[in-house]
């Protein structure tokens, strides 16, 4: 469960159920981009050393191929990247996250540039040190950069869907319409998914008595309570989780597939 300041808003105000990328996949992948840019950035400075001994840059312009090289590395190719990837980069890639609108939606040339441009403080000029600061304080673990720029790290590698389990019990479709699990913990529901897969296999009074325990234990965190036999109403619980988990994953994929086409 989100909390609001974690809560993904669109410009009509409608929460969406995105997980930021936390603060150590973060930090994990911006080193990777970081290590990318200090080879950029040694072998573009051995390229101009040989070309400065073999004369084919004078002297006199050597600091200004030198500034050159460290704005293209350090602001151009993140932009370019960030912008054409739309949101991605080979440290986002690694971790499974992109850059995003704070809205949701895809960020652009303007954002990745503020980005850019404030990361050579916040992540070069203090090796990273500001932008881990920042984060650590922040609710979706945002550097400096994505404060200004309005954006924050998404998890782009969606949950795997449930595995398939028996569907509701005849005649509790007017309850499963009702009900609300969404406080049940994920724990719990997964013991109850293990059960209903495997009951059958089990000895008949090990069976009543493990649906009677694992029905005490669901009571609380289920509203209606109805009044029926302690395996059915197992069931019928772990059958309306796994149909709600399953269509709220579909629709974190979709949207995420939509993100991309943006």
């Amino acid at each position: 469960m989100h909390t609001p300041a974690e809560e993904t808003l669109t410009g009509e105000a409608v929460a969406l159920d995105v997980q930021p990328l936390g603060f150590f996949l973060r930090a994990l992948g911006c080193l990777i981009d970081m290590l990318v840019g200090v080879v950029l950035l040694v072998g573009g400075g051995l390229l101009l050393v040989t070309m400065s001994a073999s004369g084919a840059i004078p002297d006199s312009a050597l600091r200004i191929a030198v500034i050159t090289l460290l704005v293209l590395v350090m602001v151009v190719v993140p932009t370019t990247v960030e912008t054409l990837s739309r949101g991605r980069s080979l440290g986002r890639l690694a971790v499974g996250g992109r850059i995003v609108r704070t809205d949701g939606g895809a960020a652009g040339f303007r954002a990745a540039f503020i980005r850019a441009l404030v990361g050579v403080l916040e992540l070069w000029f203090t090796l990273g040190g500001l932008a881990a600061i920042v984060g650590m304080f922040t609710p979706r673990a945002q550097r400096l950069g994505d404060l200004l720029a309005g954006t924050a790290s998404e998890r782009t590698r969606t949950r795997p869907l449930p595995p398939p389990a028996p569907g509701l019990p005849a005649g509790w479709e007017p309850w499963a319409q009702v009900a609300d699990v969404s406080r049940l913990p994920d724990r719990l529901a997964a013991r109850l998914s293990t059960f209903v897969r495997g009951a059958e296999l089990l000895d008949p009074a090990a069976r009543a008595r493990v649906a009677a325990t694992l029905a005490d234990a669901v009571t609380p965190y289920v509203s209606p309570r109805p009044a029926a036999d302690a395996e059915a109403f197992v069931r019928a619980v772990a059958a309306v989780r796994r149909d709600r988990e399953y269509a709220a994953l579909v629709i974190e994929r979709e949207r995420a597939a939509q993100l991309t086409d943006r």
